[in-house]
């Protein structure tokens, strides 16, 4: 996995993805004790719907920034959206009001949300080998597990040191350097494609997204892991500093147990989807983020907590890290920025309705209801997706007729009267309408 690395161009961008990530992480840990600390008594509604600002930003804007990637320099633009996002972290200890933070955090996002589509897209250019490929989006997914363990922990260290407000200065900090790291490469051009409109470009992604029964399926995945990673996100400051009186490095460490159960499950991964195919591990992860929830109902110690919360970890895991694998398996390379774009906002669009719900359940009906409303929508989603999503994908072995014979995409196929034959896994792209 890691001789990608070798490449410098990738290096320097993994680099910047992993520093960026450190950064944002530590502006979630200070975000959440800021908001204890403005809106007392409602800090996990106020939480919720900050994150709920978060995803509409995500929804509205990664679709349409994905349709000009291809209209500017990309270096000139993650450097430009770096710089935007380091100005806005800079702002944020000095807030005053709750509507400070509304506004200030959907800047943040929307910046977040145009750099993330970009340097998705930029990655297969980078590394055209689809192996290398392969192993970078391991590698990602990685970073954001260390992320979930790395963030809370350095925070923890950090805090007992200064105050939370100066948690900030090092997403100011991760920012630069993200924006140095991107400077110091030359990146690849997009290729120019076949004229589109700017609707059919930003919707392309999500119209070839909802036409493939796995996909259907990963959509209703994506409700039930926002359901349950909503718990973690949106109660953890409620549920320690409030219910059970302790203080902010605790709050850090609850964070941190999630983070490690992550990423423990990511790394079993490789070698569990070697034995079983992605559709049972990934419902796994759901009953497993069920099962989390309804033993949340019954704990009340912090060390239960901790318990829970790796296990949220886990399945949250063992749901999103094959999800990357789905994707490639259902479009061909030159729709596959769009299809990502598309899982990046759909996904984000099922965190806007279990966000805000995760606070405000907290708020108007306690803690108790909100584990046992999470745990019913984790478990609808689930049941919806393994409805949606056939339990056996056979090959489709199909015509085409209107491809030249050395096509990169006919590699391997029989020709047969009027075309060449041969079969893969349902898909839907520009050649298979």
């Amino acid at each position: 996995m890691l001789f990608v690395l070798k490449n410098r161009t990738y290096r320097h961008l993994f680099l910047a993805q992993v520093i960026s990530l450190l950064g944002t992480g530590l502006a979630t840990v200070a975000l959440g004790l800021q908001a204890f600390e403005l809106a007392d008594g409602n800090a996990g509604m106020v939480l919720g719907t900050a994150l709920a600002i978060r995803m509409i930003a995500n929804v509205v804007v990664a679709p349409i920034a994905t349709a000009f990637t291809e209209q500017f320099p990309r270096r000139a633009m993650l450097v430009t959206l770096d710089l935007i996002r380091a100005a806005v972290a800079l702002c944020l200890p000095f807030i005053t009001g709750i509507w400070q933070v509304y506004i200030l955090i959907f800047l943040l996002q929307a910046a977040s949300a145009a750099f993330t589509p970009t340097f998705q897209a930029t990655i297969p250019d980078v590394l055209p080998d689809e192996d290398d490929y392969t192993n970078a989006l391991s590698l990602s997914r990685l970073a954001y597990d260390l992320e979930k363990v790395g963030s809370p922990l350095l925070a923890a260290t950090l805090l007992a040191l200064m105050s939370y407000h100066n948690l900030y200065l090092g997403t100011v900090v991760g920012f630069l350097a993200s924006a140095s790291l991107v400077v110091s490469v030359l990146l690849p051009d997009p290729k120019p494609g076949e004229p589109r409109s700017i609707y059919d470009r930003t919707t392309r992604g999500i119209r070839l997204y909802l036409t493939v029964p796995r996909l259907r399926g990963l959509f209703a995945l994506n409700l039930a892991v926002a359901a349950g990673g909503s718990m973690v996100f949106v109660n953890t400051v409620v549920l320690v500093q409030g219910a059970l009186g302790l203080g902010e490095r605790y709050t850090a460490m609850a964070l941190a147990a999630f983070g490690l159960g992550s990423m423990l499950a990511a790394l079993l991964l490789p070698g569990l989807l070697k034995k079983i195919d992605d559709r049972p591990a990934m419902l796994t992860g759901t009953v497993v983020l069920v099962a989390a929830l309804l033993v949340g109902l019954f704990t009340a110690s912090y060390a239960g907590l901790i318990v829970v919360w790796a296990i949220i970890g886990v399945g949250y895991s063992l749901v999103l890290t094959p999800s990357g694998r789905i994707l490639r398996r259902s479009a061909a390379p030159e729709e596959r920025p769009a299809l990502f774009a598309a899982q990046f906002a759909l996904s984000h669009g099922c965190w806007l309705i279990t966000y805000p719900l995760a606070g405000w359940f907290g708020v108007t009906a306690g803690i108790p209801a909100t584990y046992l409303g999470l745990a019913i929508i984790t478990a609808l989603g689930a049941t919806i997706a393994a409805l949606l999503w056939p339990g056996s994908e056979e090959d489709d072995c199909h015509v085409h007729r209107n491809l030249s014979p050395d096509h990169p995409h006919l590699a391997g196929a029989k020709a047969v009267s009027g075309g060449h034959e041969h079969a893969h896994p349902i898909r839907k792209d520009c050649y298979h309408a």
